[in-house]
């Protein structure tokens, strides 16, 4: 008897079905996703590996397992940045063509770090900026949105002085581009060795930490943007304006970058702020605009292949990481 049953498509992808270290992740065969009405499928041809990843894949803050999963990971294909090409669209799908090369980000679904993806047409991906590769494209969301919900939680305005406390992450180096953009007096910290790289992202003062401390430099600041997690607000007090306000990317010793925003509120003078991250449609076209116009440009460290992406979970780990760290699909 003939059967009904069509054969199973599949596509590779890093898959991880337990949280740890980063040998939790194995290249295996997956069913490749089928795009619903209001869908669209997308070839991925570049994606990132980047500590939202990492985070995510280790539950080491346990807090993250709320949104991926209490004992296990619900989505086992990471990847929340991606560059790639649509190759099927739903029937409900109105703009969003076959064949478009477009970039993005989606921590929701996830899925990255596998050949193909599906996502909402108005889920938050565009078309990639013309004379950009799928490698160049890919790293445009993930620090930069990061950055810029910061800066937007911050009030930061024209004229403002703003200090980077780790400049040259995917988070710090997108800020301080950003920060210009917006017209800030920026000062960027980092280590000897990436001084010039700073400076041609256009940090207005760079401070080698190695030399100096900026915390007895003597200056005051609007907002001191710690794009790392290596500070504290007590450290950083002295160096903020009467109403100057410290925002960090992590949750700091103790969670007390999660408490301080209550307690800080209740007074009149120096804050602190931990926003929840998102990212819209809209940040995209906006980032997208940026790029076009030569205002933001993702810093790039290197590039591994997928079959070698333990390798580059191990490097993103070690917090030695310069600006994104790029996976390329086969």
């Amino acid at each position: 008897m003939k059967s009904d049953m069509s054969p199973i498509v599949t596509m590779k992808a890093a898959v991880h079905t337990r949280y740890g270290p980063p040998e939790v992740v194995s290249i295996r065969e997956v069913p490749k996703p089928e795009p619903k009405d209001n869908e669209v499928l997308i070839r991925v041809y570049a994606s990132t590996v980047n500590r939202t990843d990492s985070g995510f894949r280790s539950a080491e803050y346990f807090i993250s397992r709320f949104w991926s999963g209490l004992l296990r990971p619900k989505c086992q294909i990471l990847g929340c940045e991606f560059a790639g090409e649509i190759e099927a669209v739903g029937k409900e799908v109105k703009v969003a063509k076959v064949g478009a090369k477009v970039f993005g980000f989606n921590d929701k679904k996830w899925g990255g770090h596998g050949q193909y993806i599906t996502l909402e047409e108005n889920d938050p991906f565009t078309t990639i900026p013309e004379g950009l590769t799928y490698e160049e494209a890919a790293p445009i969301t993930e620090g930069a949105h990061y950055a810029l919900g910061h800066i937007r939680a911050a009030k930061v305005a024209r004229g403002q002085s703003v200090l980077v406390y780790g400049a040259t992450g995917a988070i710090g180096s997108a800020a301080v581009q950003l920060l210009k953009h917006f017209e800030a007096h920026v000062t960027a910290v980092c280590s000897t060795k990436h001084v010039a790289l700073v400076e041609s992202l256009g940090a207005d003062v760079v401070i080698d930490y190695t030399q100096e401390d900026y915390a007895q430099a003597g200056h005051r600041y609007d907002v001191v943007l710690d794009a790392v997690g290596k500070t504290s607000f007590g450290h950083c007090k002295p160096v903020l304006a009467e109403k100057g306000i410290y925002i960090s990317t992590e949750l700091g010793k103790n969670w007390e970058n999660v408490y301080l925003p209550l307690l800080t509120l209740l007074g009149k003078g120096k804050k602190v702020l931990f926003p929840i991250p998102t990212i819209s449609k809209a940040d995209v076209e906006f980032l997208k605009q940026l790029v076009e116009r030569k205002e933001f440009k993702p810093v790039e460290d290197r590039r591994y292949t997928l079959e070698q992406i333990v390798d580059a979970y191990r490097y993103v780990e070690t917090g030695q990481k310069v600006g994104n760290v790029i996976i390329t699909l086969p």
